[in-house]
């Protein structure tokens, strides 16, 4: 079964052209033109990416973001915008995008960007255990989901991919490029701005006082450490 997108878009000949990319790429789009409608269609259905635009019609796209977050979906979400400050994308980040690609775009690359970014989601699932244990954090493979002591965290595509590599590595220090790797795939760049913009959204959900972390820690110069 070929895996779901929705297209979020207010522009038909957009959604027209993300439609053809999709469906090149064996993909099954869907397209939705306006906030309210996406809401109601993710509300019905579920999906294994969606491609969000930023401006459109009733609000923007990083509203829909934010309710989707809110209620706890943690569906990947690609930015597909024509806005390229670096303020937007690093806003959407941090309500819990995880990837931003500015138009006019190149069909290939962003082709390529869905489906890495489909296959890394899924790749969150566990080949061993069903229950992974460190420290008071826990994640159940079977539902994909986290919890710190006994409590659901709510938590994005990203920052569940950063979680898991840390849980799985506690104690181990990993450098920015280990983290791009990891969780990006060499296909996919990413700044430093964006990682620190993860890792402070991570911060803000698991620890008790994320401006003085007790898992998550900084080492100066090298990258950071896991620590249960």
């Amino acid at each position: 079964m070929a895996d779901k997108v929705l297209i979020v878009d207010d522009d038909p000949a957009i959604c027209k052209l993300l439609e053809k990319v999709m469906k090149s790429n064996e993909l099954d789009p869907t397209i939705a033109m306006s906030g309210k409608e996406a809401l109601n269609i993710i509300k019905n259905h579920t999906f294994d990416i969606i491609l969000m635009d930023v401006m459109l019609g009733d609000m923007e796209g990083f509203e829909v973001i934010k309710k989707i977050r809110n209620q706890g979906i943690s569906t990947p979400v690609m930015i597909v915008s024509g806005r390229n400050e670096d303020y937007d994308s690093l806003y959407g980040l941090s309500l819990g995008a995880d990837d931003y690609i500015t138009k006019p775009f190149r069909p290939l690359v962003l082709g390529a960007k869905v489906k890495a970014l489909i296959r890394r989601n899924k790749n969150l699932v566990l080949d061993s255990s069903d229950v992974l244990e460190a420290g008071p954090f826990s994640y159940d493979s079977s539902t994909m989901r986290f919890y710190k002591n006994g409590e659901e965290l709510i938590l994005s595509a990203k920052e569940s991919a950063l979680l898991l590599l840390f849980m799985k590595h506690p104690q181990q220090v990993f450098t920015k490029d280990m983290i791009y790797e990891h969780v990006w795939g060499n296909t996919v760049a990413i700044d430093d701005n964006a990682i620190m913009v993860y890792i402070n959204r991570l911060r803000g959900k698991i620890e008790d006082n994320k401006q003085s972390p007790q898992h998550i820690i900084t080492i100066r110069g090298l990258g950071y450490r896991f620590i249960p």
